[in-house]
């Protein structure tokens, strides 16, 4: 991923869209927490057709706005898909303003900010992966880091991920060795939870328009 002419590192994660008011409504048929819904529950709940009610799922897992995982098997076949509604976060105000706070509160505070910050994160990584399931480590921190805005490109079999976006820029520019060590440690943190080698490198402001976070 080569691109020349372009600033070092990520650009500002994308505020999330205004829904057509169909997918709002598939949207808001999806629970934020538990074990998910399937396709047909969400098109009996909407009164969409489960065609339709389809497409409006793959595009809002493809946006980041639902996360779809695999249903606990139960006899043969292959289990369903269970949906849930995910926060996004990104790009808004307050998550912004609230973060760089924090991150200069540590900065300003802690003997070890990076150390801490890292911890702090770590916590955070495994609690978003808890109870997830199915896909293999790497692919879903990648989902992990799409949900939370980074528009992450793959490569190498998903060993290196280009994060294209950052939902904390401002303050990743102001106070990098806080904010770039929470997301480390957010992403060895989940690597942990999810019973694989944290071993992962995040290389801020390291590429054209990307920073570079490698997976072992």
């Amino acid at each position: 991923m080569e691109k020349t002419g372009e600033p070092l590192g990520p650009l500002p994660a994308q505020v999330p869209a205004e829904l057509p008011p169909s997918r709002a409504a598939v949207l808001d048929a999806l629970p934020a927490a538990g074990d998910g819904v399937a396709l047909a529950d969400v098109a009996l709940q909407t009164g969409l057709h489960v065609n339709t009610v389809r497409e409006h799922l793959d595009a809002l897992v493809a946006a980041g706005r639902a996360e779809r995982r695999r249903a606990a098997p139960v006899g043969r076949g292959r289990p369903a898909w269970l949906y849930l509604a995910t926060q996004i976060v990104e790009g808004s105000a307050p998550y912004a303003v609230l973060a760089a706070t924090l991150a200069t509160a540590l900065a300003a505070t802690s003997a070890t900010p990076r150390e801490d910050a890292a911890v702090a994160g770590a916590g955070w990584g495994r609690e978003l992966v808890r109870e997830r399931s199915g896909a293999e480590p790497r692919e879903q921190v990648a989902e992990v880091l799409e949900r939370l805005g980074f528009a992450p490109e793959a490569e190498h079999a998903g060993r290196v991920l280009h994060l294209t976006r950052c939902p904390l820029l401002a303050a990743a520019r102001q106070h990098p060795d806080v904010v770039c060590a929470v997301h480390l440690g957010l992403v060895r943190g989940a690597l942990t939870e999810l019973g694989a080698e944290p071993a992962a490198e995040l290389f801020p402001f390291s590429e054209p328009g990307a920073c570079r976070l490698e997976l072992a």
